[in-house]
């Protein structure tokens, strides 16, 4: 596949250099790995949650950071959590360290986070300013001028 350069388009936008920075990483190969699995669903016209399978983790081996339109989702399991005598025969369960991110369209925030058996669910909100909301104009009538005097734009007409 070809790749796409967007140098030039940088040097005469202003603005949108988060866009390009977008398009150049779509355009790499995603290497990106697949854990943990995750869905994310629409709840409402302007709400969504992300729910990520998180086995293992407790609220305190999670940490959740929204900043300029990026969430962050990290698992970072503590060894202290061992239990001196077992000896694990098959670990299905994985307790590696991960992070996971979220690029987040403009005016979208994070509502809540929750943990249950297993899943993490962030529910997301988008709320658009108020100045942003497209608005209705009313179409009014214009007041027609005051015609009392009728004007006459020709002379009589002779007999």
């Amino acid at each position: 596949m070809r790749a796409i350069d967007f140098a030039p388009l940088y040097r005469s936008t202003v603005g949108f250099d988060r866009l390009f920075s977008m398009l150049d990483d779509m355009a790499q190969p995603d290497t990106a790995s697949t854990y943990p699995p995750y869905n994310i669903e629409r709840t409402d016209e302007n709400a969504y949650r992300i729910s990520m399978a998180v086995a293992g983790f407790g609220e305190s081996d999670l940490t959740i950071e929204s900043h300029q339109n990026t969430l962050v989702v990290r698992g970072e399991k503590s060894d202290s959590r061992e239990e001196g005598d077992k000896q694990v025969l098959f670990r299905g369960i994985a307790a590696r360290s991960f992070e996971r991110r979220f690029q987040l369209a403009d005016h979208v925030e994070v509502r809540n986070a929750s943990l249950e058996n297993g899943l993490l669910h962030i529910d997301l909100v988008r709320e658009i300013p108020e100045a942003m909301k497209p608005r209705k104009i009313e179409i009014g009538k214009v007041a027609a001028p005051n015609v009392s005097k009728s004007k006459q734009i020709e002379g009589k007409v002779a007999a």
